[in-house]
Order: structure tokens, then sequence, then C-alpha cells
């Protein structure tokens, strides 16, 4: 019958054993709160057995909206109830389940309950959500431990997070980090460039308690974005990245041996070099401090040429009826490389005497005589047909020749006053013997000459020559020829394919874009590369008459091209071919082209290379020391030099500094993007040598590469001190530009520029836009070599709506015709210059003659 227990809800310690009584005996029991079901009693040899815990609730963690479950177990137990925060679970959110121990035979009762978010979120103040259980048998009641349910979360924010830092090598790092709040506490590990950090495999690192990473020695390899990351249950959070840079400062090797001394005789200097080296300076770290290079006199003992001493006696006459003499090279002995004597050593004289009998002419003599005359006339003969054989072959060329106008293309000589007002006339000339040369005028009207003649033998009569503006000795199908004042023919292929079946032509490269080739006879005429600075200048007679050749000239890539570069050398100049190789010249032609020297002859020993057939380089000359015997010589000036040679081949300058004070030009361009659509913004500064083949070569390149000019070149003087060459970006706007760059500078090792083997040198900066809309860029850009010269370009433009006149083409005017044959290669008429040849190679008394004009045009070295 049912019984009513309100009023004991609240038991005391002498009321327990009614409870039990009242529910041993099976009655069921009612309450306001919970009720409780007697259905099996226990045994009565149990009966006097607490009630024990197998399994109690865990602290638990409610992730998300998930609820989460408390188990309790007990043996033997009659009844089970958990209790959360002070107040009993209602029966129907009890899990009961019942079962028998199989070893003890006691009976156990199992409990589970499920806690919601809400249930939790329920409990406000400090006070946290806990649940226990409390256990009936019939002879008391036993109560679990605590279960603290809570509500599991990460904030998203860490309370402090790593940050970059630049440290030497072996030093220690500490990097910081204090995970977000969490319940439960966030767990902490470290990455370095995404990969997972182990202490246990690498113990250079070590993360402390507080969850802060130390390098214990900082290594090259420990560069990198390190990134602290925290975990529960609930989620991971990363951290921003930390970059570390671990530089390396320079360290000087030790001092290299002292090179030789550079005088062969007398005074000259020596030199030895280190290294910033030990160790090389890495991601900024600093430069080594002092210099690279000691330079020292010395003195070379000078060789010693040999000397004769004087004769010996003649030596009695002998049976042969000769007498001796002799002489030693001991006057002196030659010594430290210097010369032999030249000459005999031993020498011999016929002599007639009463020890040598004499003999008679006998048929002998007569035969020899006789041959002797024999092979003075057919040498005689043989020189006759030579000489009739030469002078045929002159007069079947010049023979026809009717009018010498063709060398002059129109300028008559005559004295000749304009008629009309405006037309051109030469300034009145001071009084001289040679003033009638200034009257003579330019015929404007006259624009083609004929030429009765041909260029081949005198059979070949049918043939003439024609100038005209027209294509240059195109082949007739007769075999003879026609000149023309005029172009090269449209089809550089054939020219190229002609040439390529020739065995002297194996050298010619097929770049027709940096190649220019024409025919040429004894007019002479020029070849050049248009904005290269490059040209070949070929006079009249230069080329023997009766003989037309295929000349080219053409630029020789350096990276194919390896000169034997040593010590202080460097290369000034392009590699320039001119072919084919072994043509016989009477006189000498002139190869222009552009140099990157100081044109400081007292810093230089400059001089000029020439590969032979065999493949070597050689020195064919040293500015300065030209002998007039050579068949070469060079006149330097500001920018260009020319190259006076009688053999045509490939050449190149070759500079070796003398001091530390000689300087090479750099040309500095600066090139970006001429379309950008993307948050990056590069700009590439080139250091090249000041050349224009160069420059042609970068802008060609830059063309392709969609880049434009966006500041005016300039010129720096990269001196040999063997520091290098830095570059640095600064004053950008920070709120809207940034520099991807990680050190403060680039750098282009000092070798790298000195040699001139590398074309095209150069240095991106990437810079970083904040939004696209972001289009003004103003900055400063630094280049200068460590202890030395500088530049710097000021920047200030729009990226997008860039409308300076700056564009590349602006550098590239040269237009000018890659051949011209004849006359119309010259700009002064050829009559025109043999009179002023004429008046300046006769010596005048009040010194007018070439010796003054090479003063005055300081040509007179």
């Amino acid at each position: 019958m049912p019984l009513h227990l309100g009023p004991f809800v609240r038991w005391r310690s002498g009321l327990v054993l009614t409870w039990i009584c009242l529910f041993s005996s099976g009655f069921t029991f009612t309450g306001g709160e919970h009720a409780a079901t007697v259905t099996h009693p226990l045994p009565a040899a149990f009966s006097d057995l607490l009630p024990h815990f197998l399994v109690e609730p865990d602290d638990v963690y409610i992730v998300k909206n998930k609820p989460v479950t408390l188990t309790c177990r007990s043996t033997p137990a009659t009844q089970i109830y958990f209790k959360c925060n002070g107040e009993w679970v209602h029966q129907d959110q009890h899990l009961i389940d019942r079962d028998v121990d199989p070893a003890t035979g006691l009976p156990v009762m199992q409990v589970k309950i499920d806690i919601s978010r809400q249930q939790v979120e329920k409990i406000f103040g400090l006070e946290d959500y806990w649940c226990q259980c409390v256990a009936w048998s019939t002879t008391g009641t036993q109560k679990s431990q605590k279960a603290y349910v809570r509500i599991a979360y990460l904030r998203k924010n860490f309370e402090e997070e790593p940050l970059g830092k630049e440290v030497a090598l072996d030093q220690e790092v500490l990097l910081r980090c204090h995970p977000p709040e969490g319940v439960p506490p966030a767990e902490v590990e470290w990455q370095r460039n995404e990969e997972l950090i182990d202490p246990k495999t690498d113990p250079n690192f070590f993360i402390t308690v507080d969850h802060n990473l130390i390098i214990k020695q900082a290594r090259l390899a420990d560069t990198g974005n390190y990134t602290c990351v925290a975990k529960n249950i609930v989620a991971r959070r990363k951290s921003s990245s930390a970059t570390v840079i671990v530089y390396v400062n320079g360290g000087w090797s030790t001092w290299a041996t002292w090179s030789a001394c550079s005088a062969v005789c007398g005074r000259g200097w020596q030199k030895r070099s280190r290294s910033c080296t030990n160790p090389t300076p890495l991601n900024g770290g600093t430069s080594c401090e002092g210099q690279s290079v000691q330079k020292s006199a010395c003195t070379a003992t000078c060789p010693v040429d040999g000397g004769w001493s004087e004769w010996s006696k003649w030596s009695p006459c002998g049976a042969d009826c000769t007498m001796w003499r002799s002489r030693e090279c001991t006057q002196p002995s030659p010594s430290t490389g210097g010369k032999e004597c030249q000459g005999l050593d031993l020498q011999s004289l016929n002599c007639t005497s009463e020890q040598c009998p004499q003999t008679a002419s006998g048929a002998e003599d007569v035969a020899l005589y006789v041959g002797i005359v024999a092979v003075a006339l057919c040498l005689t003969l043989l020189l006759i047909v030579l000489v009739l054989v030469y002078r045929r072959k002159k007069e079947g060329l010049d023979a026809d020749v009717a009018d010498s106008s063709i060398l002059t293309t129109g300028f008559q000589p005559m004295g000749i006053k304009p008629t009309k007002p405006g037309v051109w006339a030469p300034r009145r000339a001071a009084r001289s013997k040679n003033s009638h040369l200034l009257t003579i005028q330019p015929d404007l009207t006259t624009t083609t000459t004929s030429y009765q003649g041909t260029l081949r033998s005198r059979r070949e009569v049918t043939g003439k020559f024609s100038v005209s503006n027209g294509p240059l000795l195109e082949p007739l199908p007769n075999g003879s020829h026609t000149l023309h004042n005029g172009k090269l023919p449209s089809d550089p292929n054939d020219f190229m394919n002609r040439l390529s079946s020739q065995t002297y032509f194996k050298t010619l490269p097929r770049d027709n874009v940096n190649t220019s080739y024409g025919t040429f006879n004894f007019l002479g005429g020029r070849l050049t590369l248009p904005n290269t600075g490059i040209s070949l200048l070929i006079p009249p007679e230069a080329i023997p008459r009766g003989k037309i050749y295929e000349i080219y000239l053409t630029i020789q890539k350096k990276e194919d091209m390896r000169l034997p570069l040593a010590g202080c050398q460097t290369l000034l100049s392009p590699v320039v071919s001119c072919g084919p190789p072994g043509v016989m010249l009477t006189r000498p032609v002139i190869l222009s082209m552009d140099h990157c020297s100081d044109a400081c002859l007292e810093n230089w020993a400059i001089r000029l290379k020439k590969q032979s057939y065999e493949g070597t380089w050689e020195d064919v000359l040293q500015l300065g020391e030209e002998v007039v015997s050579e068949p070469y010589y060079c006149q330097l000036e500001a920018e260009t030099c020319r190259v006076f040679t009688e053999q045509l081949g490939r050449f190149a300058l070759v500079g070796e500094s003398l001091s530390m004070a000689a300087a090479k030009r750099l040309k500095l361009l600066l090139f970006a993007p001429a379309y950008c659509s993307t948050l990056e913004y590069n700009i590439r500064v080139y250091c090249m040598d000041d050349t224009q083949d160069l420059l042609k070569e970068v802008m060609q390149m830059e063309r392709q590469l969609g880049g434009r000019l966006i500041d005016e070149p300039h010129i720096l003087l990269f001196k040999d001190s063997y520091h290098n060459l830095r570059l640095s970006i600064h004053d950008m706007p920070q709120a809207h530009w940034r520099s991807k760059l990680l050190a403060g500078y680039q750098e282009i090792p000092f070798y790298h520029i000195w040699s001139g083997s590398q074309r095209t040198l150069h240095c991106t900066f990437t810079l970083e836009r904040q939004s696209l809309s972001t289009c003004d860029l103003t900055c400063t850009l630094c280049v200068w070599q460590v202890e030395g010269e500088g530049q710097s370009f000021t920047l200030d433009f729009n990226i997008s709506k860039d409308i300076r006149p700056l564009d590349s083409d602006f550098l590239l005017m040269d237009n000018c015709t890659p051949a011209l044959a004849g006359p119309s290669a010259f700009q002064i008429p050829y009559l025109i210059r043999q009179k002023i040849c004429s008046s300046l190679d006769t010596p005048c008394p009040n010194g007018a003659d070439w010796r003054l004009l090479a003063q005055r045009l300081k040509l007179d070295r």
C-alpha cells in the first residue's frame, strides 16, 4: 500500500534503519520529488554489506550542443540516483541496467543520465555544474565522487603572439606564445615552415611550461617562419607567423700569396688578395671591414742579353785551303731570361799557302759554270712572263674607265658660285696656296654616274657598272656585276646560305639581327650594325683592283666566347667578328666599337685581343706601345675605340687595372611592367656595361617581357676596389606599399660585374600594394658601390596611368643603312679627300699641315 514520505526527505541518522526496513519489506514509496520501487531485495547472506562503486562519474566537457552522459555502477545496490548541484534528478531521466556478478553472485546496478548544454547554462555564478550518484543497500548508502560538467570553448585571439627576429649564428632565440583562453586549457605546439617541431628528435629546440619556444643555438637551417598552434577538443588556432632570420657576418680568409711582379724589368707592383668567405656574409650579415687587396712595389731583375767576345786569331791554313777563327757569347753571358747571341760563333776563310796544293781547273769547273748560266736564263724568262701576265690583268680592268667621276658621286671639281640665294656656299677662307680647294661645290642634281667597264677580266666586255639607287652588286647571268650606290639586297637568307657553304665562313653566326654583310670592290664602303655603335669602314683601294669580297660584320655573344681573363683584367668592349678572315687587304680597314672604360690611360693597361685560326686569343696590341711596322693600331676616344687593322678576324678590347682608381662605366636601367593587374609589382634594375649593343639587347628583351623604362638611365663609375654593388629601396608609403625583400638591400658580387662575362645583370624588387585601387607609387631606389660612388632614382608616378614620354624607342634612334658600297659610304667625296690630303701632306713653313691637324684633334700620339 502506498506510504507518502514527504516528511522524511531530509532524514536523520536515527531514521536510516526505519527506511531500510521499509524497503526490505517490499513496499512502494512515492515522494514529491522522486520515487523508488523495490522489486529485488538482497539475499540474506549479503544484507549486511554496504554498496561500493565499480564506476564513478568523471569530469566531462560539452562540445558545442552535444549532450554528455554520466555513468554510475555499484554492487550490491538496490537503488542508485543522481544528484546534480544539490537537487535530485527525476527518475524518468535515469537509464537503469541491472545485472548479477557471476563471480560473487552480488547484484550489480548501473545508472546513466544525459546532461544538456541548456541544463549547464541555467547555473549562474561562479559555481560549476556538478553531479554525483548515491547508492542504497539494506545496510546503508554510499556517495560517489563529484563529476563536473563544463562547456568547452577556445577563444580566437592569442593573448601573446611570437614576434620575428634577426639573430646571429649560434645565438639563443626566445619566441613567446600565450595561447587563447579555453576550456579545457589549450595544448600548444610549434611549427616551422608548416612542419611540426619535435624537441625529442631535435634537442636544439625546447618548449617551456608556459609554452615559449627556445632555440638553444641558432643555425642557418633554423631560418624560417615560426607559428604557435593552440588546440583543444573544440578547435585549433594558429598565431601569425614570426620570421626568424639567422644571419652570418662575413669574415676574411687568409691572405693569398703575392702575385708575380708586373714588370719584367725594373720597378713594378705585385698584389695579394683575400676574400670575405670565412664565412661568407649571408641573410643580411655585415660585410668584412677593411681592404680585400694589398698592393706592394717590387723590383724585377732585368734580363741580360748575351754579347760576343772578340774574334780569336786565324788558325794556320789547313790542307783543305781553309783557316778558322772563333768567338764566344761571354761578354756578357745571357742571364735572367736574356737573349742568346745572334750570329755565327765559328768563321772560315779560304787561304793559299805553301801547305795548300794548287789544282787546275778542269772539265768539272766548266760544267758548273754552264749550269749556273742556264739557271739564271730560266729565272729571267719566268720573271718576264709574270710581269706580262700582271700588266695584262691590270689593263683588263682599267682600259675602259672613261669617267673618273664615279669616285665623287656627283661632285664636280669646278669653282662655281651659287646662282640662287640660300644655296649653301663655304665661308671665305684665309689666303693660302691651297685656298682653291674650298671652292668645289656639290652638284645636288646628279644622282647617277656610269662606270664603263667590268670588275672581271677583259673578255667580259658586255658587262657594265651602273651607279644608281638600287640593289648592291647583284650577280648577273653573264658573270659580270652591277655596282649601285644603295642598300643591301632584301633577302639576307640567300647571302647566309651562300656564305655557310664556304669553308672560311664556318665561324659566321646565323643571327641575322646582329649581322650585316655586303659585297665590295676597290671602291670601298661601310658596314654598320644599327643601334650598336659597331661599324666597319673599308677605304678605297683597301681591296685590290680586280677583287670582289663578300664581307660580314657581327657581334658574338659573350656567353659563347670565353676570353682568358686573369687577375685584374676585364672585358671593355663587345666581341666583334668581321670577315672572311684571311682576305688580302692593301691598306687598313677601320673597325669602330664602343668601350666602357673611363678612358684614363694612366690607370689602365688596355690590350687589343684577336682570336687566331686555332681558336686561342692573342694580344696583338697594347695602347700606347704601338709599333709602326705592326698591322694594327687603336685610337681610344671617350666612349668609342677605332681599330685600324690589315687583317679581318675576331677582336675584343681587354683592360687590366693598374690601380684601384681604374673604373668601368655602368649603365643603370629601371624597368617595370607596362600593365599590372595583381597586387605584386616588380621593378627590375639592370647594371650593365655602358655599350650600345648591350642597351639594344636589354631593350629587346624587356619588350618581349612587356616591360617599359620608368626613368632615365644613369651612369655609375664602378671601381676596381673589390667591393660589391648594393641596391636598396626606401621612402615607400607604408600604408599603401610594402617591400617583400627580407634584407635591407640586395648585393651583386664584384667579380660578376668586373669580369664582364654576364651581359644582363639585374636585380628585382618585388613590391606589394594593399589593394588594387592603389596606383600611386613614390619611392627612392639607390645603387652604390661599397666605399665608392652611388646613384639614386626618385620615382613618383601612377602605375596604371603613366603617360610620361619615357619609351625604350627613344634610345634606339639609329636608322642608318646596314651596308653602303662605293662613294656614298663616305661623307667627303673622294676627289676632295684626295686634294685635302695632298695639301696637308706637304710640310708648310707655318706648320699648317697634318701635324698641326693631329695636334688639334689630340691624335698626335
